[in-house]
């Protein structure tokens, strides 16, 4: 019984999202299908994605703790209960994601990036996405910033991968580590259903207060950290990020991985 009284403040989560997803796909359909192609791309990144996301958040904890501002706490999930709610946060941040990012770095990315160049859009785009977190319960000037931050870096990743499968893959599993993993405060929402009890004390400012990892400044050089590493691994692979050789302001070619672009952008029929 006590799951079930956990889950009925889920439902208008994935409400929420679902129908912003739908609109999302509504409006997509209406877009040129050259644009459409151009979102495309290896589907595989998205495993690439989602574990340099677990891995982030689970270096942020640990960073965290090393300070002494937070604690991972003990089990508070066994059996059947585990496996649900690993199941229903999989389900909701998958939507989370695939909504975020269609909206910040999906066809208002592309679009400006023809007049802009890429990395004007992407600047504007993350300000968006951060300033887009405003309204959250709890959430602070850090969080707002980092958020934003967070932009820049799917935006790099999508440079870098040439698709949205890769930010869809972060985003994912950076959003339900900290939520149903590690139990701590995503971007100011504390929800029930989460595996480890963690507890974060001390400064806001290092421990993230009230908007949870996301509000620390040990989260600020994570982003700055990852987004180095990103970029060096980059240049080893000889600087090749997947952009359209005509249109080097754009990504990527319209005839590059346009298999995983109805997906992506529309959605699977």
């Amino acid at each position: 019984m006590q799951f079930f009284r956990q889950f009925s403040v889920v439902p208008s989560v994935v409400n929420g999202h679902c129908t912003r997803l739908i609109v999302v796909r509504v409006i997509v359909r209406l877009v040129q299908r050259l644009a459409a192609a151009s979102y495309g791309g290896d589907s595989n990144s998205r495993w690439e994605g989602m574990g340099l996301g677990l891995a982030a958040i689970t270096a942020l904890l640990c960073a965290m703790r090393a300070a002494g501002v937070y604690r991972f706490g003990s089990i508070a999930l066994n059996g059947r209960d585990a496996l649900r709610w690993a199941t229903i946060y999989g389900f909701v941040f998958l939507l989370v994601a695939l909504r975020e990012e269609f909206r910040a770095r999906g066809y208002l990315q592309y679009t400006l990036s023809g007049g802009l160049g890429f990395w004007p859009a992407a600047v504007l785009t993350s300000a968006f996405f951060g300033y887009s977190h405003h309204a959250n319960a709890g959430e602070d000037w850090i969080g707002l910033f980092n958020a934003g931050a967070v932009g820049l870096l799917f935006c790099l990743l999508l440079r870098r991968s040439g698709n949205l499968w890769m930010p869809i893959g972060f985003h994912l599993a950076f959003d339900w580590g900290e939520t149903y993993l590690y139990g701590v405060p995503n971007s100011g929402h504390v929800l029930p259903g989460h595996l480890l009890s963690g507890s974060s004390s001390g400064a806001w400012w290092l421990s993230g207060g009230t908007v949870g990892p996301e509000g620390s400044v040990l989260c600020t050089l994570l982003l700055i950290a990852v987004c180095c590493v990103c970029a060096i691994s980059a240049g080893h692979q000889g600087g090749a990020s997947r952009v359209d050789p005509a249109n080097p302001d754009r990504w990527p070619g319209p005839g590059q991985a346009a298999s995983g672009a109805h997906f992506i952008i529309i959605g699977a029929d």
